[in-house]
């Protein structure tokens, strides 16, 4: 069925955004059971298949050649370097704090916006970016705004951390290739698809094998994949025929949503200080957008 309305396109749009506040949680729980790579890997592909079958096979004819290689490898270093750092935090806390680091995207999309598409933005976008590194930081610490409880965080485990940083460049990077190379075109199926080519391809040669299915494991698999491929699926209605700025206000929501599904559905204990890290890089996220959006 085509959805032609703006109000029902809209509604898909804030659909997207739901499932994709369930990512963080779902991805961390299924690399428990079946590994951070092959978990992944898993992910990945299912949701490669349920694209193909949502929005048809990739549609290459007409698309710009330097788009696709330089979309394809920031997308993919994305959604390897995000599931991989969720899947390698060393306890279910962190990996929810893993992926309030990796909402620095929003802010650093406008910042390189300024410089790499001309973007207009007025002086909120100093005081939005220094409040979204400061909720970066207040989650990060567990002990105020401690140098030496981020260092000890932080060095607790380097690679997720890095990970989780390299995911907020180079989505901010991805948001900014596509809206100046796409040609409005999306080619989100091809990405899927090689994300869990590259996955299966360090699969095999990691270590990792995977265990058994069942039926528990499988569900929560279909669940991952499902949120991450319809969650794209809806977004592209979304944004051609709905309500852009209503999404776009929604959207920077999802720190919070998506932390608050995690500690549910992994039934991690969160303290105060983490919840106001989360609603700083919201507030500092929306006061960037809001800069550009004053400026335009």
């Amino acid at each position: 069925m085509r959805i032609t309305s703006g109000p029902a396109a809209t509604a898909c749009g804030l659909a997207a955004i739901l499932l994709w506040s369930t990512a963080s949680g779902l991805i961390r729980s299924v690399s428990e059971y079946f590994g951070p790579i092959g978990g992944a890997a898993l992910i990945y592909t299912l949701g490669a298949s349920l694209l193909v079958l949502l929005l048809g096979r990739p549609r290459l004819r007409h698309a710009s050649p330097f788009y696709l290689v330089t979309g394809s490898i920031l997308f993919v270093a994305y959604e390897i370097c995000l599931s991989l750092a969720l899947g390698f935090a060393v306890s279910r806390p962190q990996a929810i704090q893993l992926g309030v680091v990796n909402y620095l995207w929003p802010s650093l999309t406008v910042l390189l916006a300024i410089f790499m598409n001309r973007q207009p933005a007025r002086w909120l976008i100093v005081p939005g970016t220094l409040v979204a590194l400061l909720g970066i930081l207040w989650v990060v610490s567990t002990d105020g705004l401690s140098l030496h409880s981020i260092v000890s965080n932080v060095a607790s485990n380097p690679l997720s951390y890095s990970l989780a940083a390299a995911c907020a460049i180079t989505f901010a990077l991805y948001c900014n290739v596509t809206r100046r190379y796409a040609n409005g075109q999306s080619h989100v199926v091809l990405f899927f698809l090689l994300t869990a080519a590259v996955l299966w391809v360090k699969y095999w040669i990691s270590s990792e094998t995977l265990p058994p299915f069942t039926l528990a494991h499988g569900l929560e698999l279909v669940a991952a994949a499902l949120g991450l491929a319809a969650g794209y699926a809806l977004w592209n209605i979304g944004i051609l025929r709905g309500n852009l700025t209503l999404l776009a206000t929604a959207s920077y929501s999802a720190p919070v949503l998506s932390s608050a599904f995690a500690a549910a559905w992994l039934g991690a204990q969160l303290g105060w200080q983490f919840w106001q890290g989360a609603v700083l890089v919201t507030v500092g996220s929306l006061l960037c957008w809001q800069a550009t959006r004053q400026a335009s």
